[in-house]
């Protein structure tokens, strides 16, 4: 049963904006040690076989989901026209069973939603999937959309800010959506050490958040961005004859490390709070070094980044969707925050973004 959410202020008069419900969608899935037995070994056996097992082996990365499943086709020799056409076929249906099950989690009516804000940097298609998903969902005609595109893992945190803002301001319910499709963007083999990371922790996957006015879920409180353009080269995504192609360069943890504590404070240091007094960390585990990093920047206790290596193991890397994993996971394992919660993600640019939610 779906419900109207009636507009309603906070006794200070200021409208927040409050996650009411996170969906999640993933195609099948298949084992690490599948998807390595049955097409990577042979995939670089002429090249780099014992580099690229290792690779594998040390991702964290313990299962994955892909629309494409190499198993069964090879899409490394597919051109860019043909993955943009599979884009769409799959990421319609995947991004619409997360819509609708953030929705219907949450009590709210796909016609009562404001703004839905969709994240993807895997895909192009016009009208893109904010306008197909929203005729298939039968949302309003007045509807404000917002699509962001290549802005690659860290997309969730500024398109939650946008919806957070819009529900802040007009007292309506907005959605968030993330679709990644990386199994549309296997590579012809090559000795590419960036290629192989790239290969070893992408996946599949769709995540939803329906925002509120003054619900009784966690409130957006603010979000912050830090971009060191100096870094820029070390994380690419270009648009090739045959898809879209990944540039990670091993020095990219270190990189990020340099921005992790001055973003925290500028995201705890308004509400005068330090890291020890969060509660929770959904940190976008772009791979085990990172959460390395992050963990000892941040002195995190040892268990603080639990739910950031269970979505890595069972999941792996789903780009943008990754992060909201994370922050279902945390919410689903706790019943809700039981104090100031994190979500941080990172990208091109390098780029880091962090949300405070209390």
């Amino acid at each position: 049963m779906t419900t109207t959410i009636p507009s309603t202020r906070s006794p200070d008069h200021r409208v927040a904006a409050t996650v009411a419900s996170i969906g999640v969608a993933h195609p099948p899935s298949a084992t690490q040690e599948e998807l390595w037995d049955g097409f990577f070994a042979a995939h670089y056996a002429g090249v780099a076989p014992g580099l690229a097992k290792r690779i594998f082996t040390n991702s964290g990365v313990r299962r994955r989901h892909g629309v494409v499943n190499p198993l069964v086709e090879d899409p490394s020799g597919w051109s860019t026209a043909e993955r943009m056409r599979r884009y769409l076929v799959e990421a319609l249906p995947l991004g619409k069973d997360a819509l609708a099950s953030a929705l219907a989690r949450a009590g709210v009516a796909a016609t009562d939603v404001g703004m839905l804000v969709v994240c993807s940097c895997t895909g192009y298609a016009t009208p893109g999937l904010d306008i197909l998903l929203a005729r298939d969902l039968a949302m309003a005609t007045d509807l404000r959309r917002v699509l962001i595109g290549h802005m690659g893992c860290y997309a969730a945190l500024p398109g939650l800010g946008v919806a957070a803002d819009f529900v802040a301001q007009h007292e309506r319910p907005a959605v968030l959506l993330c679709v990644e499709l990386p199994s549309l963007h296997v590579q012809p083999s090559e000795r590419d050490v960036q290629q192989v990371v790239a290969h070893a922790l992408f996946s599949d996957a769709a995540a939803a958040v329906v925002l509120v006015p003054n619900g009784s879920g966690p409130r957006v409180v603010r979000v912050v961005a830090r971009t060191d353009p100096t870094t820029a080269d070390h994380m690419t995504w270009h648009i090739t004859d045959l898809g879209f192609r990944m540039g990670l360069s091993p020095e990219v943890p270190d990189a990020l490390a340099r921005q992790v504590e001055p973003a925290v404070g500028d995201l705890l240091g308004p509400s005068g709070l330090d890291t020890t007094e969060v509660s929770a960390w959904a940190v976008h585990p772009g791979g085990p070094r990172i959460l390395e990093v992050v963990a000892q920047r941040l002195a995190l206790p040892g268990d603080a980044l639990a739910s950031s290596t269970k979505v890595l193991a069972e999941h792996g890397n789903c780009s943008s969707a990754t992060v909201l994993l994370v922050l279902d996971d945390l919410l689903r394992r706790s019943g809700g925050l039981r104090g100031p919660g994190v979500a941080m993600a990172f990208g091109p640019g390098l780029t880091l973004y962090a949300a405070l939610l209390a």
